[in-house]
C-alpha cells in the first residue's frame, strides 16, 4: 500500500511508536506536515495493532498526545509570528494559500475550526496556527482541540482495529479502504470551496446589478 510512492505498512513497522508520534506531531502543527498522510496513518496503525504489532490502548494515547501537543506547538507559534506568517513567501514546505483557505474556513466556523479540522488533511495543519494568530482564548482553544484529537485518533485507529479483527484477510482490502478514507477526508475541504466560489459568484452578480 503506497502513498507517494511510500508503503505505510513498511513505514509504520519500520519508525514504531516514536516514529508514529513524530509524523502525528509534525502534521497537526508544523508547516512541513502538511503532506503526511494522518488519515490513512492512523487507519494502518489500527489495522496492525489487530495483527499484534502494537499494543491499540499504547498507540491511541500516544498518537492522542501527539495529536493534542502537536496543535499546541502550532498554537503557540502562530502566535509568536502573527500576521508576519501572511508576509511568508511560498517555498517547497509553505503555501500561502493554504493559510487563506483555512482563515476563510476559520471565520466561517470559528473555534470549531479546530475541532472540524482534524478531519481534514492541510487545513489540520494550519488551523492551529491561525488560532494563535487570531489569539484565541487559550482554553476555548484546548478545549476543541482535545475533543477534536480525542475523535480523530480513537475513530481511525478503532475503525482499522476493529476492521482487522473481524474481517477475513481485510489487508487484501486495506488500499480501497484508504483510499476511501483519503477522498471522504478531502470531500469537506472542496464542499467549502465549491460553496465559497457559488457565494462568490452571487455577490459579483449582485454588485453587476446594482452597476
Amino acid at each position: 500500500m503506497e502513498y507517494f510512492g511510500i508503503d505505510l505498512i513498511e513505514l509504520i513497522k519500520a519508525v514504531g511508536y516514536a516514529g508514529l508520534f513524530a509524523i502525528v506531531f509534525a502534521e497537526t502543527g508544523l508547516f512541513l506536515g502538511f503532506f503526511l498522510p494522518g488519515d490513512s496513518l492512523l487507519f494502518v496503525a489500527g489495522f496492525l495493532a489487530s495483527q499484534g504489532f502494537f499494543s491499540v490502548l499504547i498507540l491511541i494515547l500516544l498518537i492522542f498526545i501527539a495529536a493534542v501537543t502537536g496543535n499546541m506547538a502550532g498554537y503557540e507559534f502562530g502566535r509568536r509570528i502573527g500576521p508576519r506568517i501572511f508576509n511568508k513567501e511560498d517555498s517547497l514546505l509553505f503555501k500561502k494559500e493554504h493559510i487563506v483557505r483555512t482563515q476563510r474556513f476559520y471565520e466561517k466556523y470559528g473555534g470549531k475550526t479546530i475541532m472540524i479540522a482534524r478531519f481534514m488533511p492541510i487545513v489540520r495543519t494550519f488551523a492551529p496556527i491561525l488560532a494563535g494568530v487570531a489569539n484565541m482564548r487559550y482554553r476555548t482553544f484546548f478545549a476543541y482541540n482535545v475533543a477534536g484529537a480525542a475523535l480523530w485518533v480513537a475513530g481511525l485507529i478503532l475503525l482499522g482495529y476493529f476492521l482487522g479483527n473481524l474481517v477475513d484477510d481485510v489487508d487484501k482490502y486495506l488500499l480501497p479502504i484508504v483510499l476511501v478514507i483519503i477522498v471522504l477526508s478531502f470531500l469537506p475541504g472542496f464542499i467549502h470551496f465549491y460553496q465559497e466560489r457559488k457565494e462568490m459568484k452571487k455577490k459579483l452578480a449582485e454588485q453587476q446589478e446594482k452597476a
